[in-house]
């Protein structure tokens, strides 16, 4: 997608059900970037199958000002293939990373931009001290990062948010990874770099459109795509089973033959039952990890598909 010279500054944000909020975004977005970079910005708007205005409001934005390129995604993709779309296309030698909703401030740029230059890191990104939301919204935060980081072993910080300033050489690495079922908070940790947290106080403007089984896919997506722990797991739990039953089982022919205690038919069946019970999940576990390597590289989708870029001349 890229086609020009890098410019000194990109703002990357996606848009879905961001109608209400686009306009201020743009003005707000556009005055802080003019204060690092001049003129030599863009502003990288990523459609990903907004139902409603968002796309008409954002093709408005760009035939009046030319720092806008809107990206029209062909349907909705989901939030991490849409941002990982505006990285791609974004020329800038530092981008700016943010959600349209004004949850997140454009001006949290200048602190970012002030701690880069500061420390010499690669990235600096928003935690928030304290997970927003009711009682369920923050203990289903807190469970899911224990159980990412438990589960994979990359260090994700809690209530990480979306906003985060980069380098180009830490985006051209991040963009480096090509999985297609992506979680994009474990791709930020694993690509590596000298990254930063800043603490920030994320606003609520919008109610949140990720619901428990939305959550709960969320999680399993981020395991599957960073550990094969889980299979592992299995293939252990079967080992597990199996000999645990085999003990059971010597324990029942030591009474048989020395105290002259046969077992009862039900036992027999039972310890039986568990022995090729536990061979059946090792083995399904043990071809299940090969498997799933395959699985993940066989399939080339693309990602996404761009139905149209708007850009004035």
């Amino acid at each position: 997608m890229k086609v020009a010279a890098n410019m000194k500054l990109s703002v990357v944000a996606t848009l879905y059900q961001s109608a209400p909020y686009i306009n201020e975004f743009h003005r707000r977005a556009s005055e802080v970037a003019s204060r690092i970079a001049g003129d030599d910005y863009e502003v990288i708007l990523v459609n990903d199958g907004s139902p409603d205005t968002s796309l008409s409001r954002a093709i408005a934005l760009s035939e009046m000002d030319n720092h806008v390129t809107v990206i029209d995604l062909s349907r909705n993709f989901g939030h991490h293939r849409a941002m990982m779309t505006g990285l791609e296309a974004s020329t800038g030698d530092q981008v700016f990373l943010i959600d349209s909703d004004l949850e997140e401030e454009p001006e949290w740029l200048l602190a970012f931009e002030s701690q880069m230059a500061l420390e010499g890191c690669d990235v600096v990104y928003g935690v928030q001290p304290r997970r927003k939301g009711n009682v369920r919204e923050r203990l289903s935060g807190w469970l899911f990062y224990r159980l990412f980081r438990c589960l994979t072993g990359v260090d994700q910080p809690d209530n990480i948010v979306t906003a985060r300033l980069m380098t180009r050489r830490y985006v051209d690495s991040l963009l480096l990874h090509r999985e297609r079922e992506l979680n994009i908070g474990g791709l930020w940790m694993i690509t590596g770099f000298e990254q930063r947290a800043h603490n920030i106080n994320k606003h609520s403007t919008s109610p949140t459109t990720y619901t428990i089984r939305k959550k709960f896919s969320h999680l399993v997506n981020a395991v599957t795509s960073f550990s094969s722990l889980p299979l592992v797991f299995t293939f252990y739990t079967g080992l597990l089973t199996s000999t645990s039953a085999a003990i059971f089982i010597f324990y029942l022919l030591f009474r048989y033959f020395f105290v002259s205690t046969p077992p009862s038919g039900y036992t027999s069946i039972v310890a039986s039952v568990w022995f090729f019970s536990g061979l059946i999940i090792f083995f399904l576990g043990l071809q299940g990890i090969y498997i799933s390597k395959v699985f993940s590289e066989v399939k080339q989708r693309p990602y996404v598909i761009v139905r149209q870029i708007y850009k004035s001349r």
